[in-house]
């Protein structure tokens, strides 16, 4: 078995949209990124990367290349699992935090771990998810951290 951690954050800012996990999130603000800015889905891709010691999200998808920009994050995570799939892995099971203090994400927990399942091919109660807030400390921003386990195929 192997692990893998990521993080991301990101600024907020009106006019922008707000994706956590491959799902829209009704926002006044949303995060200010190169790409669609889908902070959980950055630090899942990192954690992929990082279980096999392949880098980061950067090395792949630079944020100075205009290919990347408006990007979807799906994009980033389709060609991690791509990388992880070609040595023999498989995610096992994903534990993420998210640190948002508005608006608040209990109500869309059921949509992120359904899309994060499909995503990564598991079966939701393998897929955890917690929420918090910074307590006031960061308020124009969106962190994510995730921990991805992968075992090897086959064994």
């Amino acid at each position: 078995m192997l692990i893998g951690y990521g993080e991301d954050s990101h600024r907020l800012a009106a006019g922008r949209r707000l994706v956590l996990g491959g799902v829209e999130i009704a926002a006044e603000r949303g995060a200010v990124a190169h790409s669609d800015g889908d902070a959980l889905l950055h630090a899942l891709t990192d954690a992929l990367l990082s279980s096999l010691a392949l880098g980061d999200i950067g090395a792949l998808f630079p944020d100075d290349d205009a290919e990347n920009r408006a990007r979807p994050s799906t994009d980033f995570l389709e060609r991690a699992l791509a990388e992880v799939r070609e040595r023999g892995y498989e995610p096992q099971q994903l534990r993420a935090v998210v640190v948002l203090d508005r608006p608040r994400l209990g109500p869309y927990r059921e949509a992120i771990q359904s899309r994060l399942s499909e995503l990564l091919g598991l079966e939701p109660a393998l897929v955890g998810l917690t929420f918090k807030t910074s307590e006031g400390l960061a308020p124009d921003h969106v962190q994510a951290r995730a921990v991805v386990t992968l075992v090897r195929r086959g064994g």
